[in-house]
């Protein structure tokens, strides 16, 4: 299983600290923004992953990830958006590093507390259709929701005033080959975009989407108060584990 970052955009609601930088590339605590969803999916066994960024300082990702080498990998792939086409755009132009597999896909802003593996591996078993990633939060109208009946997901709401459910979609995707195809097929929103929401509900109309529920805390780096948000986590997690006493000799 292959994996993709998408790290594009304008950061415009982080202006004016994404003037002379990509977004992805500021610090959440100790380390760029970039580093978190490599560790996450490096965590989850993905050897093989590709980055899609864009905008004037794109460069600035090679001279800071190189080939991968810091985080175990042999090779890191690259792939550059022209523009704001959203999310489902910048997807589809990883379609020839997918070369016809499934692929776990991470929004390059989100941070999570805890692992993928598990859920990975459970797509990596049965790898048809889609899985996506839920977590439970106080406010949902600021994400995709998913509206859930019994074990499925019924459909995802983008954004809504009245949420049906406090489920937020994380931005953590595994789809086989045929997301291409669901893209393909996209209108672009009143706001000029592909959107991700509409694949995801292409492959609900389908009967193919599961989910799971995201363990730990998670969180996107979006906005100032999510990126200090992100950043509060993160120290805590760190302090928390450096005070923790080591393990006793084994006798």
């Amino acid at each position: 299983m292959k994996g993709v970052v998408l790290a594009g955009g304008t950061g415009s609601r982080l202006y004016p600290l994404t003037k002379i930088t990509n977004k992805h590339l500021l610090p959440i605590y100790d380390k760029p923004m970039i580093y978190y969803p490599i560790m996450a999916l490096v965590d989850a066994g993905i050897r093989d992953i590709m980055i899609v960024t864009g905008g004037r300082n794109s460069g600035d990702f090679l001279r800071l990830l190189a080939n991968g080498k810091e985080f175990g990998l042999k090779h890191l792939d690259y792939t550059y958006q022209e523009g704001e086409g959203g999310i489902a755009e910048a997807l589809s132009l990883t379609e020839h590093f997918a070369d016809g597999g499934p692929i776990c896909v991470m929004l390059g802003d989100n941070i999570i507390e805890g692992s993928i593996r598990e859920a990975v591996e459970e797509f990596q078993r049965h790898p048809v259709g889609a899985k996506i990633l839920l977590k439970e939060v106080e406010d949902a109208q600021r994400f995709g929701v998913a509206e859930i009946e019994g074990d499925r997901i019924v459909g995802i709401e983008e954004k809504p005033r009245r949420p049906k459910s406090n489920y937020a979609v994380t931005g953590i995707y595994m789809y086989d080959s045929t997301v291409y195809e669901k893209i393909s097929r996209l209108v672009p929103s009143e706001r000029g975009e592909l959107e991700i929401t509409d694949v995801n509900n292409a492959y609900i109309r389908e009967g193919k989407m599961r989910f799971a529920f995201l363990e730990g805390w998670w969180t996107d780096a979006g906005t100032f108060d999510s990126l200090l948000r992100a950043t509060n986590l993160v120290a805590a997690k760190r302090k928390a584990a450096s005070a923790r006493p080591e393990a006793a000799p084994a006798r």
